[in-house]
């Protein structure tokens, strides 16, 4: 049997999450109570693993603040003791949009029912101290659309990828919108010469052939390229021993349209190619002039 413990912060999409591992197959109940998952763990092993008609190959349980999660560190050792193996998936977001998430839905926080939201986070932070720590997986979804969790899940429990603990955000942007607030690392690609100076290219994008074709053309953006992607890869094992789960790395030209846009698609396709992580791309600035912002 393979059974995930579903956890994390309340808003970062454990119920999404629990949703999508269902339609993979797994046998999900939410909101069990700390003491009964060693009971459960045991009946799904024993009992009912044994009665005709019932797969219980894969089993997701969601644990929470409502479920006691101070309760929950006896039972969590009481299975390993019992030899029953299990994974804990851990949801993660930044506190700023626990609190926005929170208000676009209008629901209190489960530990702040009366109080102010920031005060649960923080309250939630500290009960979750043992299970963030001995997380199988930690995703932060900060920065994420419901088909980008979608795809992640699909990624690790579908498509049994290793996932390393990091997701890697590839970030598109223009300087003159100023430089992203949660950018880990920032590269400047203005060395190269600007399409927008060339009426046939200035009105199309990085991700056009033609303007792709034409910034490929020079020897010093396959060079930046090759020692980016040396870099890169040098840095994600290091980030990741030392218990980093998000970075996000931010390209940089004057209108975040064609330079930057270009050679961030081309980091993202040499990163895919090998990809132990999650892995995502975003064009911040691609459309200012019309308002649309591409994600994919």
């Amino acid at each position: 049997m393979k059974l995930v413990i579903v956890t994390g912060m309340s808003g970062a999409g454990k119920s999404s999450t629990l949703k999508m591992l269902e339609d993979l197959g797994f046998f999900c109940i939410d909101n069990l109570p700390a003491l009964l998952i060693e009971k459960l763990a045991e009946l799904f092993t024993g009992p009912l693993s044994e009665t005709p008609g019932v797969e219980l190959g894969k089993v997701a349980i969601g644990v929470d603040a409502r479920t006691g999660l101070n309760s929950l560190k006896k039972p969590l050792e009481d299975l390993k003791a019992q030899g029953i193996s299990y994974e804990i998936f851990f949801l993660d977001a930044e506190d700023s949009v626990l609190v926005k998430r929170f208000k676009e839905t209008r629901r209190a926080h489960p530990l702040a029912l009366e109080g102010r939201i920031e005060d649960g986070i923080a309250e939630e932070r500290k009960q979750l101290e043992y299970l963030r720590k001995n997380a199988t997986i930690i995703l932060d979804t900060s920065h994420m659309l419901i088909r980008d969790l979608k795809k992640e899940i699909n990624d690790i429990y579908a498509a049994n990828k290793s996932y390393g603990n990091l997701y890697v955000n590839i970030l598109s942007f223009g300087f003159k919108y100023g430089i992203p607030a949660d950018a880990d690392l920032v590269f400047d690609v203005r060395f190269l010469p600007n399409p927008f100076y060339i009426e046939e290219l200035k009105n199309h994008t990085g991700r056009d052939r033609n303007v792709h074709d034409y910034l490929m053309s020079f020897e010093e953006a396959h060079i930046f390229l090759e020692k980016l992607r040396e870099m890169v890869l040098f840095l994600i094992p290091n980030y990741v021993k030392e218990g980093k789960n998000q970075l996000v790395i931010a390209v940089g030209c004057t209108g975040g349209k064609h330079r930057s846009v270009c050679l961030a698609e081309e980091l993202y396709n040499e990163l895919s190619k090998s990809a132990e992580y999650g892995l995502r791309i975003e064009h911040r600035d691609i459309d200012k002039d019309t308002s649309r912002q591409k994600i994919r």
